[in-house]
């Protein structure tokens, strides 16, 4: 590929143009413009885990979740292969981190990982996952959002958007 079309649909990934426009676009073949959003893709998630800066103190807010990366089985029903990735970023200054495990490290993990990422005292905003029960224990100030009710919490004002 010309490097004037590598720039060309790099850009256009970044102002997150579709896939079929950076095709038609830059002129390359729709295998091509998947394979080099795939790439793009996974340079963001290399800077976001090599660049990883610890978060929060006393009255800062820290917004935490996991979330599975993959591909369904035959493109149908649950995600099967993936991996699972934590991550967290703090409020107005967007500085964040992540790390990369299965969900059955993180479990075991999570409270390793937040000491590492999240300096006690912040205020850490989660979904009710049930290993983030034991925050309030651990020195954080903890607020949950219900996704299954809100976005928001009505009373806290917790979000994890």
């Amino acid at each position: 590929m010309d490097l004037w079309k590598i720039l060309l649909a790099t850009a256009m990934w970044v102002k997150g143009c579709t896939h079929s426009f950076i095709t038609e676009e830059a002129d390359i073949a729709r295998q091509t413009t998947t394979d080099w959003m795939s790439f793009c893709r996974e340079v963001c998630v290399c800077m976001l885990v090599n660049e990883s800066v610890t978060l929060g103190g006393p009255g800062k807010i820290v917004e935490i979740d996991e979330s599975k990366f993959g591909k369904r089985k035959f493109n149908k029903g649950k995600m099967v292969e993936g991996a699972w990735v934590f991550g967290g970023v703090e409020r107005y200054s967007n500085k964040c981190f992540m790390t990369v495990g299965n969900r059955i490290e993180q479990v075991k993990t999570l409270l390793s990982v937040l000491k590492e990422w999240v300096i006690p005292g912040s205020t850490v905003m989660s979904d009710c996952w049930k290993s983030y029960d034991c925050l309030s224990e651990e020195g954080f100030v903890h607020l949950t959002v219900n996704h299954s009710l809100t976005f928001k919490d009505p009373d806290t004002g917790a979000h994890t958007n």
